[in-house]
């Protein structure tokens, strides 16, 4: 069974930048959406960053300007580049990947921001 696999995460100080990673262990064909959910403390899992076929990529709000999502549908991967992280970042980030018939999760990964 394919399953996707995060890294990257770690502990990093406000104003810092970290890139996470996500790859799958197998291919998955036809994805129509892809990115990265994130999870803080005492909160709903949260959509960060997303690309979609035909929707181009969006990002909430509260990282615009600061996260940039790259992904390559062919190779299954995705990477999120996060700069000017703040304390209020602190989650655990998974990486999700969408197709008509199945919806992907990766095991999350915990980025802490602080100082």
């Amino acid at each position: 069974q394919v399953q996707l696999v995060e890294s990257g995460g770690g502990l990093v100080h406000p104003g810092g930048s970290l890139r996470l990673s996500c790859a799958a262990t197998g291919r998955i064909f036809s994805i129509n959406n892809m990115g990265w959910y994130r999870e803080g403390p005492g909160k709903q899992r949260d959509l960060v960053a997303s690309f979609a076929w035909g929707g181009g990529t969006n990002y909430v709000d509260s990282v615009k300007g600061r996260f940039t999502l790259s992904v390559d549908t062919a190779k299954n991967t995705a990477s999120l580049q996060m700069n000017s992280l703040k304390p209020e970042d602190t989650a655990v980030y998974y990486c999700y990947q969408d197709t008509v018939l199945r919806h992907y999760w990766g095991q999350g990964t915990q980025v802490t921001v602080s100082s």
